[in-house]
């Protein structure tokens, strides 16, 4: 993600009712909680191995929890328990995912001006192809912090699903495996004219469909496609004014919930048809990172101009549980579970550190670290990583009673990208250099024990 400043004026646009077309499969009520390490419709990705896989934006679960087996080294650097660092050509902030043996990852020539589609052998780093899907049509202007390859792709085993912005549109491409397109679309318009801060929301897959949102100063809108045809299924306008926070998915007050923030407001929809079911004012204009759930309570941090996290029952009523002044605009947050309990944790923009009890807000303890923060937290036996934009990675105790850092790690020079996990394995997309000199690599990250 990155940062950005936009201006106190009220954003013009409200929510129109209603979604286009209603998918005559729709089955959006689950009675019972998924399996551990897996998403709630989990059946629906036969191609995908949950306890290895990290196949889209935020892992497996789209709240960025590694599978419970999985461990990883708790200290490293750019020599110690590393497995193979593999260069990447030209420049991009979107992570990794891995399916399988295969990593998969975009990146964009702003000079050329091309979007390209990378694949990696997870076991060395070295490429196994690379497909170039657009040329020229890049925006005049764009954030110095956001990159023309920001969202991350979504992979179901079979499609790797890549969305760029070029040629004023948004423009979704489905690649098989092996880099051959099997469809491609542009799904609308997208031509910031106000805040030009470029594009930034990664696609979800959810049951048989990708979902994408688009939000600027024109024609707003979530859209769900046919992941093996491109083919639309529904359409639901969104305000009209600029956001960049990708939506979330998740079973939450016993059925499943697509939530997304900003524009004021934190909002929820049925993910299978796309009507909305429940809204709350809070965060603020514009929010970056992406929503998280402990039960039935929503949780939302942003942005500007205002800060604020908030905590929302999803039940539909609303009620807005607690809220604090604290923000975490471009980075998500994380949820832990200790002795029953949930717990949030935020790493805010300017590098604090806090811990809150999900149900009520009481915090449990704060530490100053250091900032900036883009990238988002992982979770992981017990661990939370999480890296700031200097390419230090905190390595915390996820634990409620006080603050604990077990370790602090430098890889790279700069780590703007979140980390995916597989097995035991932690990939870092980082950089060194500026300007002319910036160099990307990604860093496979393991302990001789894992290996």
């Amino acid at each position: 993600m990155f940062h950005h400043t936009i201006s106190r004026r009220r954003f013009a646009g409200l929510l129109t009712a209603g979604a286009a077309f209603v998918h005559p499969a729709s089955r959006y009520l689950r009675a019972q909680a998924p399996a551990a390490g897996q998403p709630i419709d989990a059946a629906d990705f036969p191609g995908l191995a949950w306890d290895k896989d990290w196949p889209w934006w935020r892992g497996p679960q789209r709240n960025g929890h590694t599978h419970p087996n999985c461990r990883l080294p708790t200290k490293f650097s750019d020599t110690e328990n590393v497995r193979w660092s593999a260069p990447l050509p030209s420049r991009g902030h979107s992570s990794p995912v891995i399916v399988a043996d295969a990593i998969y990852l975009t990146t964009a020539d702003e000079k050329a001006q091309t979007h390209s589609v990378l694949a990696l052998d997870r076991k060395s780093g070295k490429s196994l192809w690379t497909r170039q899907l657009s040329q020229g049509g890049f925006p005049e202007n764009n954030h110095s912090k956001n990159t023309e390859a920001s969202p991350t792709i979504a992979c179901d085993g079979q499609h790797i699903i890549a969305v760029f912005f070029h040629h004023r549109g948004i423009h979704v491409t489905a690649l098989d495996l092996q880099g051959k397109t099997l469809w491609e679309k542009r799904i609308g318009d997208f031509n910031p004219k106000r805040y030009e801060y470029g594009y930034a929301p990664s696609p979800v897959m959810y049951r048989q469909t990708v979902i994408i949102v688009a939000e600027h100063d024109g024609d707003s809108y979530l859209v769900a496609l046919r992941r093996d045809t491109g083919e639309e299924v529904w359409r639901t306008p969104r305000p009209q004014s600029i956001s960049f926070s990708s939506p979330s998915i998740g079973q939450v007050a016993g059925r499943d919930q697509l939530m997304i923030s900003g524009q004021q407001m934190v909002m929820s929809y049925d993910p299978a048809t796309g009507k909305e079911l429940w809204r709350a004012d809070g965060t603020t204009y514009a929010t970056c990172g992406t929503m998280v759930w402990s039960g039935d309570i929503a949780l939302a941090s942003g942005g500007y101009p205002k800060s604020e996290t908030i905590a929302v029952r999803a039940d539909g009523s609303g009620q807005v549980l607690w809220k604090n002044p604290q923000k975490c605009y471009e980075q998500s947050m994380i949820v832990f579970t200790h002795d029953a309990v949930d717990y949030l944790v935020a790493l805010t923009d300017n590098g604090i550190a806090f811990c809150w009890r999900a149900s009520d807000g009481r915090e449990m303890w704060k530490e100053r670290l250091r900032g900036p923060v883009s990238a988002s937290p992982v979770l992981a036996d017990g661990k939370i990583y999480w890296a700031n934009e200097g390419g230090t990675m905190y390595v915390l105790a996820a634990t409620p009673d006080r603050f604990t850092m077990l370790a602090e790690n430098r890889v790279g020079e700069e780590s703007m990208a979140s980390p995916a996990v597989s097995g035991n394995q932690l990939f870092l997309r980082v950089a060194t250099g500026s300007g002319d000199g910036r160099r990307e690599k990604l860093v496979c990250i393991e302990s001789a024990a894992g290996r």
